[in-house]
């Protein structure tokens, strides 16, 4: 009993579809209340499903309403016996239950078919024999003695060799004789027979021992009848019957009738019958199993004894003699393995590759020879596949490259038997066509050209690639190396400036471009990819600004009443383009009364047309050149000078003319400088000594500042001679140093301009010193002089 639990929750795990069925299981007459008889699962993932026992045929309580769980995402089903359950090959050994499942919508039904087969190692007593009312047995007075009045039939009895024996007493006077019975399980009538004994009842308790420890006890009360008063019999009967094999189990036969009252019928041979049986009340003869010809040619003739008698009296019998003759029917169309065939192919599948070989056979005619055919449902008409005998092939090149032409092919294999009716089944059949990588995409090189002050995401172009294969042109593109100012989008192959360009550092780029295909292919791993080279043209344009050297001037000259001085010359230049020397030159700012000109890159001071107001002080014009390129580039940039100017007019002190140049160095670029300091923490006891020392040190500090004022002012309140000397050595030092700081660099003055317009305003002639030769200024109130 274990061993077939565990078989049967194997079987649990298995999968099978509802529309297999119907389903044939045998179980042993054994088998007891919980047996688990069928299990299956079913897919229903939107709904809850259902399933059901709609009938049982014939009607019994032995079965209880088939279980559904769920489990890792299916449900099983199964159908178990109920506590109620005794199964007894001899009374019926094929039951039909009818089971509907239901998912949503979808309702579908089919049979379960339960073969009861006898089981020789069966050792429990079964039937009324075993109940505590047992078997009650009716026997006329009239019976002869030593007659076999029952037959003890419980499974394995004859195998196993059982022992019987009647353990209750029966002792006289109530008891006529014992009766006895035998190992083969014949209850035998008293030696002295039962005449006198009419309307007694014998209750015999029976112990029947299998083996060791293994036994069972039963009852048998046999009541005796008194002799009958009337007669039975059958009506007129045919004794012929013919049926066809597609009968279904429970189907009537034929139904006999007797003459008498309350006639019940019963048949006598063959016992068990595994294929009829009948109504006691009725008479009507029903098929109990299914009468499959082709596994159990036994079948097509069986010869039934039927009894029928009188239930109140049924020593009042009479018997008859039927024969079934089965006749086959071709009931069952042609079972093939697959079922069902799904598969996929490549596209590069060579013509006469073989998919599938069927093989399919005729459960009514074993050995038949059957027909094949091939019906195509979408693309309707296909020539892709064909069917030669029973294997099917590819018929002609699959190619999936144009739109359409890679999908589904939706066939049915249909096969026919030769039987009458004509039964068929239809094999489906789905090949999937995927598709190959074949081709690697290409792109065709190509030139853009780009103005050199194109801003960042000017877009340049677009880069075409091609792929042969379906879908087409389904490709990605990337740039190779190169520099990475520009960029490429991925899937549009548009190419997009990032950064500037220089026309005077690069003029000619050139970029790998990769193309990479993808989604053409069952693998989505699988790429193929190809490339090819773009060029990118830089055009001039004017971009940068001329510069001059230095940027700013400064300078002093002396006008002569009646000439032209050349001021200086403005020296200017494209660092970038050194090639570019044309260039235009204006005063746009600075030039009052007009008395400045520009003669090409000269600065002039003109001094012809002066007015009869002739500046006697020192005077500064602040001028400023702008600088252009010229010439057919566009956009002209310019750029602006900045000259000053001290115009000293004309003196009759002065000997020479002379013009005194300062320039300041054009503006240098800064340079960064990252200064890491290391920091320091004192120690408590240094910061308090290092407080009272600093403490200590302004107080002497202060202390002799004091000192040095009042020494100071007692020194001016009372000057003396040495003093006033001392005073006139420092004055003649500070002429003397005159000289140094004239010769201090240039830097200097361009950084104190103003300070220069004061000292100048105080100098009203000019000589030269007879010494060096230098000329120089001076004020005649306090003899300064500057060198010039």
């Amino acid at each position: 009993m274990a061993l077939l639990r565990i078989l049967a929750l194997l079987l649990a795990l298995t999968v099978s579809e509802l529309h297999c069925l119907p389903w044939f299981i045998n179980v042993s007459e054994s088998q007891g209340p919980g047996t688990i008889l069928q299990s299956f699962s079913f897919n229903c993932t939107s709904h809850m499903p259902t399933l059901q026992l709609v009938h049982v045929q014939p009607p019994t309580t032995f079965f209880n309403p088939p279980s559904l769980t769920r489990w890792q995402g299916i449900y099983v089903g199964m159908v178990t016996l109920s506590s109620s359950a005794r199964l007894d090959a001899l009374s019926v050994n094929h039951y039909k239950l009818q089971l509907r499942f239901t998912c949503g919508n979808h309702v579908m039904e089919g049979p379960l078919s339960v073969d009861v087969r006898r089981d020789p190692g069966h050792s429990a007593c079964a039937g009324r024999f075993a109940s505590p009312a047992g078997e009650i047995i009716q026997v006329l007075e009239t019976v002869t003695p030593g007659a076999r009045l029952y037959t003890l039939l419980l499974p394995g009895l004859e195998v196993q060799r059982a022992q019987i024996n009647i353990i209750s007493a029966q002792d006289p006077p109530y008891f006529p004789g014992p009766f006895s019975i035998n190992g083969q399980g014949w209850l035998l009538v008293p030696s002295q027979g039962l005449k006198g004994q009419a309307e007694k009842v014998f209750q015999l308790q029976i112990l029947v021992t299998f083996g060791q420890n293994r036994s069972c006890l039963g009852m048998l009360k046999v009541k005796v009848l008194p002799v009958p008063s009337s007669l039975i019999s059958f009506l007129k009967q045919a004794s012929n019957i013919t049926i066809l094999e597609d009968l279904p189990p429970g189907g009537k036969v034929v139904q006999v009738r007797a003459r008498g009252f309350d006639v019940r019928y019963e048949i006598l041979s063959p016992v068990p019958c595994p294929l009829f049986s009948i109504g006691r009340a009725d008479g009507v003869i029903r098929t109990t199993a299914p009468l499959e010809l082709a596994q159990a040619p036994g079948a097509a003739v069986t010869r039934l004894r039927v009894k029928a008698y009188e239930r109140l009296r049924p020593w009042a019998s009479v018997e008859l003699e039927l024969t079934v003759n089965v006749r086959s029917v071709n009931r069952w169309p042609p079972r093939c393995l697959p079922a069902m065939l799904v598969t996929q192919i490549p596209e590069t599948t060579p013509v006469g590759t073989v998919l599938n070989t069927f093989t399919c056979a005729d459960p009514d005619s074993p050995g038949s020879i059957l027909d094949y055919q091939l019906q195509f449902h979408s693309p309707p008409g296909s020539a892709s596949l064909c069917l030669r005998d029973r294997v099917l092939e590819v018929n002609a090149t699959l190619d999936c490259d144009a739109r359409g032409a890679c999908f589904q092919h939706a066939a049915s294999i249909l096969v026919l038997d030769g039987g009458q009716p004509l039964m068929t089944t239809e094999v489906p059949v789905l090949v999937m066509v995927t598709p190959v990588n074949e081709f690697s995409p290409a792109c065709v090189p190509h030139k853009f050209r780009i103005r050199e002050d194109a801003g960042p995401h000017t877009l340049l172009g677009s880069v075409v690639g091609m792929d042969k294969d379906y879908p087409h042109n389904n490709i990605e593109y990337y740039i190779s190396g190169g520099p990475t100012i520009f960029s490429m989008d991925r899937l549009s192959g548009e190419v997009h400036l990032l950064g500037s360009l220089d026309y005077e550092l690069q003029t000619l780029y050139r970029l790998n471009v990769l193309v990479i295909d993808h989604g053409q292919d069952q693998d989505p791993t699988h790429h193929r990819s190809g490339s090819c080279t773009i060029t990118i043209e830089v055009e001039d344009v004017n971009d940068h600004a001329p510069e001059c050297q230095p940027p700013f001037q400064e300078l002093t000259i002396y006008a002569l009443l009646g000439h032209s001085v050349e001021v200086t010359k403005v020296s200017c230049w494209v660092p970038q383009e050194p090639q570019r020397l044309a260039f235009s030159y204006s005063i746009v700012g600075g030039n009052s009364q007009s008395r400045f000109s520009l003669q090409g890159p000269t600065l002039v001071y003109n001094n012809i047309l002066l007015g009869p107001l002739w500046p006697e002080q020192f005077y500064t014009y602040e001028l400023l050149i702008r600088v252009a390129d010229a010439g057919p580039s566009i956009p002209h940039l310019s750029t602006t000078a900045t000259v000053s100017v001290h115009l000293i007019p004309w003196s009759a002190s002065t000997v020479a003319t002379r013009t005194h140049r300062s320039t300041v160095p054009s503006v240098m670029t800064p340079l960064l400088v990252t200064d890491t300091e290391a920091f320091w923490q004192p120690e408590p006891w240094f910061v308090v000594v290092l407080t009272v020392t600093s403490a200590l040190f302004v107080l002497a500090l202060g202390w002799l500042l004091l000192r040095l004022f009042q020494g100071l002012v007692q020194m001016h309140q009372t000057p003396s001679k040495p003093a006033q000397a001392l005073l006139l050595n420092g004055i003649q030092g500070t002429e003397e140093s005159i000289q140094g700081f004239m010769e201090a660099p240039r830097m200097e003055m361009s950084q104190a301009p103003s300070n220069v317009n004061l000292s100048l305003q105080h100098f009203d002639g000019r000589a030269q010193d007879s010494r060096t030769g230098r000329d120089y200024l001076f004020n005649t109130l306090t003899g300064a002089r500057r060198w010039l």
